[in-house]
């Protein structure tokens, strides 16, 4: 068995990162290339898709995927044509994801909707598009991208928690019935990062100032420090760690 930083070595991967022109998916892409993983960027908008693979620098091979992945039939003709005509992939990272802040009594039922498909059937979709693959190889990895709602809630957003609750628990699903298969499937629980999504909270003098007191480092975090999580969740070094959320969020599911 490898030992030391070999454990983390992603070389000759392939992972998908879905949601990747931006943010999140963006910062996770451009980690698992530097640990050796060829990457292919997803997402909705193929010239957005473009620019952002145009302004990556990755150290293998960088593809582009433009699919919706809240479509199950798109999604599965997508994946299923990558890998006959292109070659495996390894490594999955389910990243796509949406807010919508609302008062629960007033929150649009369509908007509701909207968030259950981007948030929890585009997981679904694309896990079970790969996993058809994976289990034939008996190998991969895949990862859902949660969220400190996953066990926490927060006025206005009662939706949005409801899906993160489902992207945990549908994780220990995945584990329970493919583990077997020899993949392991965890999730990474972000605390509030600055991103694209957060941007209003961001620039919301009030709430970051609740945020640092409420939150043991003090600080938001930043994407950069998402990396090192999800690449021992996608390397050898976690090869029997399955079926596990991991917070990384300063701390704050943590304390009171």
């Amino acid at each position: 068995m490898s030992l030391g930083i070999e454990l983390f070595n992603l070389s000759g991967k392939r992972a998908l990162i879905t949601g990747s022109s931006q943010g999140i998916g963006y910062a996770l892409a451009r980690g698992l290339s530097q640990a050796g993983a060829n990457i292919i960027l997803n997402g909705r908008n193929a010239k957005k898709l473009e620019q952002s693979a145009n302004n990556l620098n990755v150290k293998g091979e960088l593809h582009q995927l433009s699919f919706d992945v809240t479509d199950h039939a798109a999604t599965k003709y997508a994946i299923d044509k990558y890998e006959n005509e292109i070659g495996a992939i390894d490594i999955l990272i389910n990243n796509a994801g949406m807010q919508h802040r609302t008062p629960l009594e007033d929150f649009p039922a369509e908007m509701f909707e909207q968030l259950l498909r981007t948030n929890v059937s585009s997981v679904f979709n694309v896990s079970q598009a790969i996993v058809k693959h994976m289990i034939k190889r008996s190998s991969g990895k895949i990862i859902n991208i949660a969220s400190v709602q996953t066990l926490l809630a927060r006025p206005g957003i009662a939706p949005y928690t409801a899906t993160k609750g489902a992207v945990g628990n549908l994780t220990k699903g995945m584990a329970t019935d493919w583990a077997k298969y020899g993949l392991q499937c965890n999730a990474i629980a972000p605390g509030y990062f600055d991103t694209p999504l957060n941007a209003a909270l961001v620039a919301d003098k009030d709430f970051t100032s609740w945020l640092e007191k409420r939150t043991p480092a003090g600080r938001w975090g930043e994407v950069d420090e998402l990396i090192g999580a999800c690449i021992f969740l996608s390397s050898g070094a976690s090869n029997f760690v399955n079926g596990h959320t991991l917070y990384v969020d300063g701390g704050i599911t943590a304390s009171l």
